[in-house]
């Protein structure tokens, strides 16, 4: 069995490195080596920027394994809940290699999120306390801010996600989304940060953004969208001063729930 560490994939080195770091420690906890694979975009990015070795793209990989032997794999979504790159592109394009190649098994552990747990929860807050210790902030508002999806059950998780850091700290947070798709039918993403940025009572005090993002890609990482959204809202409201979290995906405790996901998937498999 052939066990993959997947996320989305980006044109940022910084996104592929991280990956690579999270499914070594996986790979160590596990006792099984855990390969770090992206869906799409990353074999863009030049090797250099990446310690000479190229990034591994999924549909390329595998398509490489299957003709070298290898019939059996296990998927561990480096995702926060059910993404359409796992539930509808993964299995489409699986499709595909079947046709051509015969038949493959492949087993889908369980997504980050858990609502019976609050794992991920715990360390969204880490990373608030982080920066309320490091710039001295009490009472201000928090919110929590991903990229926005197309489907309902992504923006789910979120807004689960900001009732547990609520509890957890006993101060209200407010879930919104970096971008939507037009159309009502996708309002479940609102309010967008730079809407909530412009609204009385987050425009005119410091405000934490605690970013509900895995890796250092172009939303998330230095310079990127969401740092872009904070720092025009800032030029329209001169009292307003954003705070940004590090990322979900670079803290230590991610592999203990990548660990806790990779043992449920086994004893609970899940094919496609």
């Amino acid at each position: 069995m052939q066990a993959l560490l997947i996320d989305n994939g980006s044109l940022r080195a910084d996104s592929v490195l991280n990956l690579r770091a999270v499914a070594r420690a996986l790979s160590e906890r596990v006792g099984h080596e855990v390969v770090p694979v992206s869906l799409l975009h990353s074999s863009k990015i030049d090797p250099a920027a990446l310690e000479g070795e190229p990034a591994l793209v999924w549909e390329r990989y595998t398509r490489e394994q299957i003709e070298a032997g290898e019939r059996d794999f296990y998927v561990i979504p480096f995702f926060f809940g059910p993404t359409g790159a796992i539930e509808d592109y993964l299995p489409e394009r699986l499709e595909r290699l079947r046709e051509r190649l015969g038949d493959i098994h492949v087993q889908v552990a369980p997504f980050l999120f858990d609502a019976e747990e609050v794992d991920l929860a715990q360390i969204l807050a880490a990373r608030i306390r982080e920066v309320q210790q490091q710039h001295g902030l009490r009472d201000v508002p928090v919110a929590l801010c991903d990229h926005g999806s197309p489907k309902p059950e992504v923006a789910a998780v979120r807004d689960a996600l900001a009732q547990q850091l609520t509890d957890i700290l006993n101060h209200q947070v407010v879930p919104c989304s970096m971008e939507r798709r037009e159309g009502p039918e996708y309002d479940f993403n609102e309010p967008l940060l730079e809407r909530l940025l412009r609204q009385p009572g987050f425009h005119d005090s410091p405000l934490i953004v605690s970013l509900l993002f895995l890796s250092p890609g172009r939303h998330a990482g230095e310079g990127g969208d969401v740092a872009t959204i904070c720092a025009e809202a800032e030029r329209v409201f001169p009292n307003l001063q954003t705070y940004r979290t590090d990322l979900v995906g670079t803290h230590p405790a991610i592999v203990d729930i990548l660990e806790q996901r990779f043992i449920k998937g086994l004893v609970q498999p899940r094919l496609i």
